[in-house]
């Protein structure tokens, strides 16, 4: 099926596509990257550091990235019928014949793909949410270790684990105990005056929003850390939140028992965040 252009909710290299190869090895074997924006008014947030990460994060793989101009180009014509929108974009090594080794001339698939902005309740940023304590723990892959790359099986297998609709996120540690993320989100913790994210160097996802509270954070009067921390010190924290670019922060409430007074945190980092983004 073909789309028209103006109505297009996904472009394969440019072209309004409903489909991609089944050899595309992003299909074959997760051989890819992928960054999710907001797009608010026509205009996506944070475009330059999505756009750098992609770049990153293509870098690690050996993948070529896209022009920026290319992409922005696309990615304008795409949301031109829905300026208030979710876009993923997703940058594949491209085809390839059977095996696991890269083809010596790969010719690297972009997609575009436009959706709804999702929906929650307001309390979520108003009173914080209950997270899940995921079952599922990450292993350890350095070399993989920050990259929003297409292999997400982890994060299907510990979303899986609980269906409440009252709770809209989980926390995953890695086999050593370690506080890492949320299956969809980074975690802050604040201690005093230190925001403390986890590190990660060795499993986990280093999202742009968790980039930006690190950079706006000092600016708040906040030492920011980034360490390994388990479940005792997450518990013992004054305030906890998890963040992406789709939700922006919500305040944790509960976990395991534990329950959290959601205070200014949130509210002064969001502040904070929208002038970044000014």
């Amino acid at each position: 099926m073909t789309i028209s252009q103006p109505l297009a909710t996904m472009l394969v290299n440019g072209v309004a596509a409903d489909t991609v190869a089944v050899l595309n090895r992003g299909l074959m074997y997760g051989d890819g990257v992928f960054r999710t924006l907001r797009v608010v008014g026509g205009r996506p947030r944070y475009w330059a550091r999505h756009y750098r990460r992609l770049v990153a994060d293509c870098s690690r793989l050996a993948i070529t990235p896209p022009e920026e101009a290319l992409l922005k180009e696309e990615l304008d014509r795409l949301i031109r019928s829905a300026p208030d929108c979710v876009v993923k974009i997703v940058v594949t090594r491209g085809e390839g014949g059977r095996g696991y080794a890269p083809p010596r001339e790969a010719h690297p698939t972009r997609i575009l793909l436009k959706t709804a902005l999702p929906t929650y309740p307001p309390h979520y940023w108003e009173t914080g949410v209950r997270l899940h304590l995921c079952r599922l723990r990450l292993a350890h892959q350095p070399r993989l270790a920050g990259i929003k790359h297409l292999n997400r099986l982890e994060n299907v297998l510990a979303r899986a684990e609980w269906s409440d609709p009252d709770v809209p996120e989980g926390l995953l540690l890695d086999v050593e105990g370690n506080v890492i993320e949320g299956t969809m989100t980074n975690l802050f913790m604040r201690q005093g005056a230190r925001l403390i994210t986890s590190d990660l160097s060795r499993c986990g996802v280093a999202g742009v929003t968790r980039e930006c509270i690190l950079e706006v954070a000092p600016h708040l009067g906040l030492t920011s850390e980034e360490r390994s921390f388990g479940l005792a010190e997450l518990f013992a924290a004054d305030e906890v939140l998890v963040c992406n670019s789709l939700i922006g922060l919500w305040p944790v409430r509960a976990l395991e028992g534990r329950q959290w007074q959601p205070g200014s945190l949130v509210a002064r980092l969001s502040q904070s965040l929208e002038s970044l983004d000014a």
